[in-house]
């Protein structure tokens, strides 16, 4: 398991330190300061010979962002990618249904009845655990249950959501193409700035990433 932080706490340093400064101005050991710019686009303090005096106010509302970003850290916390030991890939993730009948059980074995029976090739489905040969998958309707690893294949596949228009260009004003209807199936190509370029049929374009099932994970409550 990886975690990448976000950049709310370089921002919690640096209001530590300007806040510092500012207490420092305000007892009279250190002089006014001012932002620069470093290489890396972060804010930095830099001596400033001719120039007013922060006043100890400041130091209220530095600390007062200082607060705030510190709060903001902690509600967002750490971003999580798994890597699951079972298949070495991400979690969660789609995947395909590779043929037309696949049964959907309770339980990771074929003991546990079977919910569900799918019998639509290429459904899009998203794995959120697995186990050896099972994984947990949620299909379009919110549904889960556990099929058999070898019942998925890692297609670019997706499925229309709600009824929708296929754009010549990734714009809401650029031509129309087609009209393309709830539940087809399409083919998935890149998806960039909320929009995929997709194949449906004989028609090449754009739809809104939110039209469709099986672009991104954050349909995952894990």
């Amino acid at each position: 398991m990886t975690t990448t932080f976000n950049f709310f706490a370089d921002i919690g340093t640096l209001f530590a330190n300007i806040l510092i400064r500012a207490l420092a101005e305000g007892s009279g050991r250190a002089n006014a300061s001012y932002f620069t710019q470093d290489s890396f686009g972060y804010g930095i303090l830099s001596p400033r010979r001719h120039g007013k005096r922060l006043h100890m106010k400041w130091a209220a509302i530095i600390l007062t962002g200082l607060v705030f970003a510190c709060a903001s850290a902690l509600a967002e916390g750490p971003t999580y990618v798994r890597v699951s030991k079972f298949s070495g890939k991400e979690v969660p993730r789609f995947e395909t249904l590779k043929y037309n009948a696949v049964n959907g059980r309770a339980g990771p074995s074929r003991d546990h009845p079977i919910l569900w029976r799918y019998e639509r090739q290429g459904l899009p489905l998203l794995i959120i655990k697995e186990s050896q040969n099972w994984r947990r998958v949620r299909d379009p309707s919110g549904s889960e249950v556990w099929v058999h690893a070898r019942m998925l294949e890692p297609e670019a596949k997706a499925m229309v959501q709600t009824d929708t228009i296929l754009h010549h260009a990734p714009n809401p004003e650029s031509a129309e193409v087609a009209r393309i209807e709830a539940t087809v199936l399409v083919e998935l190509g890149k998806c960039a700035d909320n929009w995929c370029r997709i194949e449906a049929g004989n028609y090449k374009g754009f739809v809104p990433a939110a039209a469709l099932w099986g672009v991104t994970t954050s349909e995952a409550t894990l």
